[in-house]
């Protein structure tokens, strides 16, 4: 969690709100599907719901007020992926220190699946 101290008190922020964040940053790039999960049973990447989408995200915190983000997605066919990539990165880096005024080290985008629809 990072907290923030304040003259009238302490704000606290967990995980949950920095995967929310950067769930709707990153998917409101053109280009990406969705977040993914590996099943632990099959092995398969599945799309994920937008109510679920957290779970395709992994945040890491750090030093104070410090925080990397792992993020876990599918993406359109025909997709440059390395622009991809960095636009995603770019994005979500500027959206989650403008919300919540944390520090993202680093930004992590793995590419599980590939649409073709």
């Amino acid at each position: 969690m990072i907290r923030h101290l304040t003259e009238k008190g302490e704000i606290t922020i967990s995980d949950s709100i920095f995967k929310n964040i950067a769930g709707a940053a990153a998917t409101n790039c053109f280009g990406v599907k969705g977040m993914a999960v590996r099943s632990m049973t099959d092995g398969l990447v599945h799309l994920l719901r937008r109510e679920a989408m957290s779970k395709g995200i992994k945040v890491h915190f750090l030093e104070e007020n410090t925080i990397a983000i792992d993020l876990h997605i599918v993406v359109d066919h025909g997709i440059n992926i390395p622009a991809l990539a960095a636009s995603i990165i770019e994005e979500v880096r500027y959206i989650v220190q403008t919300q919540t005024g944390a520090t993202v080290q680093s930004v992590n985008v793995m590419v599980d699946s590939v649409t073709m629809d």
